[in-house]
């Protein structure tokens, strides 16, 4: 047996951890670069926000600011927006991008967008899943248990299928931004560029997220077949 932190099905991990790193490098640069670029109308990303909100006929989603950076979301809970600080009241390309984003997510829920459905549905299971798999995934491993070692791995299987599908909303989420600032003039076609850069290299998370729940779940898999018990 190899210690408990480390064996060499950690090697399975390195190629999503490198992608992870990379995607996190880049929206945070993309959006660092942009973020210095105003938009010519010179409106905020609140002010966005509450202008498409408006127009789709969700005026009552009121838009609130949020600490942090990049802390940008829609609670389909509280049907709520909060921008953080670097896009609420910010001009920026990037801002504008990100507000729109979040819009698009009220969008979804409004239009009853069936993987954003499907998402907010398993969020209660999939939380309480990413807490036991590993716990009980290890314990199986350490006493030889085959059977917690294939609860394990069928708790992480939901955490996969959760980034599974958050992977089309994120990205329909971000189609639809472009298009309504497009529609709508917010932004001109060379300053949708930079938006359109910003909010592809945001899905870049997603994507590596998939990745490395993939490649856990793989890891998970192949300790099963090497030490798995025959309870």
């Amino acid at each position: 047996m190899f210690p408990f932190f480390f064996d060499p099905t950690m090697v399975l991990l390195l190629p999503a951890l490198l992608l992870a790193f990379w995607a996190q490098a880049r929206v945070k640069s993309t959006f660092a670069q942009y973020s210095h670029v105003a938009s010519r109308r010179g409106v905020t990303g609140s002010d966005v926000a509450r202008a498409l909100l408006m127009q789709f006929g969700l005026s009552d989603v009121p838009v609130r600011p949020i600490a942090g950076n990049l802390t940008d979301h829609y609670d389909p809970g509280s049907r709520s927006l909060s921008l953080s600080d670097s896009v609420y009241g910010s001009t920026s390309i990037a801002a504008i991008g990100v507000a729109a984003h979040e819009v698009g997510h009220a969008i979804q829920h409004q239009e009853g967008y069936m993987p954003l459905q499907f998402r907010n549905a398993i969020v209660p299971v999939v939380n309480i899943g990413s807490m036991a798999a590993f716990p009980l995934f290890f314990i199986g491993l350490l006493f030889r248990g085959q059977t917690l070692m294939n609860v394990g791995i069928v708790l992480f299987l939901g955490v996969l299928v959760f980034h599974l599908v958050t992977l089309p909303v994120e990205l329909d989420a971000s189609s639809r931004a472009l298009k309504v600032l497009d529609g709508t003039g917010m932004l001109a076609s060379d300053e949708l560029v930079g938006a359109r850069k910003v909010l592809n290299a945001a899905a870049l998370t997603y994507v590596s997220a998939t990745v490395m729940a993939a490649a856990q779940l793989i890891r998970l898999l192949v300790l099963r077949n090497m030490f798995g018990g025959d309870d």
